[in-house]
């Protein structure tokens, strides 16, 4: 018995095996353990629940922790063996490529259940296509530096692979600058949301309705039926109007009566279109004002409140008051003044002959 411990196999006595052996089948029955009982219990509680957290947390468990959890075991048993440096080395880069995994794959799960879970709140086919779009993009941005971070962990110089790429990489980071802008206008217009698809929007002197938001450009429907396309950046760093969360639409409009108008006339003028806007549904009077003399009319100006913001709405209701107010204007005997100018001429002087 004692010739077979002390019999030596690969640099180590088969007593360093046994125990090597006898810790990595010890921590596996652990392991075992806590994947039956606290993993299944916890599994259960998430079932009778209706949040999403604790089932993300039995997924990441599952997938992540256990298999991590194995390779420890083995990586705890091997201590007691007696290692060459190259075998050292391999299993230690084994260790942190699979670390580096772990890690990122907490990241992206964790990123993944934060979008889902925005995204659950806003519910729609765009949001959630939007959604796919951006977490792809930060995956592969995380997964690029846990690359980085393993390349410098195995002892090679990130700086001077960078600097070894030179002019190429100063031209492709100029040439991506602009792209990484609209990227990330993108990412302000997915969480911020100053505007959705349907959203009729102006900026400048351009107005539409929102047809598509992409990663580098949004496209707009033009009124008169072309197609803008412009980038996200652009959008984000200009003065927006969004017309269609306007809940209410505060309308100002003018007319004149002529000159010739009786005094006590005029004053029935704030007192008619009073009537005539609280008659219309929807329509809130603000006010009704004589604001000045004019060059050949006195001058009204009238403020409403439209309760509504659908601008078809507006125009019917301006339309009729403007019909209501003929009506009574015409009843009551006042006319709207049209621009005149009175000219006087100098008599002419006669001369005695």
């Amino acid at each position: 018995m004692n010739n077979f411990l002390t019999y030596v196999f690969w640099g180590n006595s088969m007593k360093n095996w046994l125990i090597a052996a006898g810790c990595t089948i010890l921590l596996f029955l652990i392991i075992r353990i806590f994947k039956r009982i606290i993993i299944n219990k916890v599994r259960q509680m998430a079932l009778r629940t209706a949040g999403t957290l604790d089932d993300a947390l039995v997924t990441f468990l599952e997938k992540t922790i256990v298999p991590l959890s194995y390779l420890l075991a083995v990586y705890a048993g091997v201590q007691f063996l007696d290692m060459t440096p190259k075998a050292g080395t391999i299993i230690s880069r084994t260790l942190a490529v699979v670390f580096t995994w772990a890690v990122l794959r907490l990241i992206t799960s964790f990123a993944d259940f934060t979008f889902q879970r925005h995204i659950r709140r806003q519910p729609g086919d765009t949001r959630e296509k939007q959604g796919k779009g951006i977490l792809i993009i930060f995956n592969i941005v995380i997964w690029i530096l846990g690359l980085v971070f393993l390349i410098d962990n195995f002892g090679y110089n990130i700086t001077t692979i960078i600097t070894g790429l030179g002019v190429g990489g100063i031209a492709i980071a100029l040439a991506a600058q602009t792209i990484l802008g609209d990227l990330f206008s993108y990412l302000v217009i997915f969480f911020d949301k100053p505007f959705e698809i349907g959203d009729f929007i102006i900026v400048d002197d351009k107005m539409g309705s929102i047809e598509y938001i992409g990663i580098k450009t949004t496209r707009i429907r033009a009124l008169s039926g072309e197609q803008l396309i412009c980038s996200n950046s652009a959008l984000t760093s200009s003065w927006l109007h969004n017309y269609k969360r306007m809940s209410t639409r505060r309308i100002v409009f003018s007319f004149g009566i002529e000159y010739n108008t009786p005094a006590g006339t005029v004053k029935k003028v704030p007192g008619i279109i009073r009537n005539i806007i609280e008659a219309q549904q929807k329509a809130k009077f603000d006010r009704a004002h004589l604001l000045k003399f004019g060059d050949s009319s006195l001058d009204f100006e009238v403020v409403y409140i439209v309760q509504d913001g659908d601008y078809n709405l507006y125009m019917d209701i301006q339309q009729e008051i403007n019909l209501s107010i003929m009506t009574q204007f015409e009843r009551e005997g006042i006319n709207f003044a049209h621009p005149t100018r009175i000219l006087h001429f100098p008599r002419p002087q006669l001369v005695n002959s």
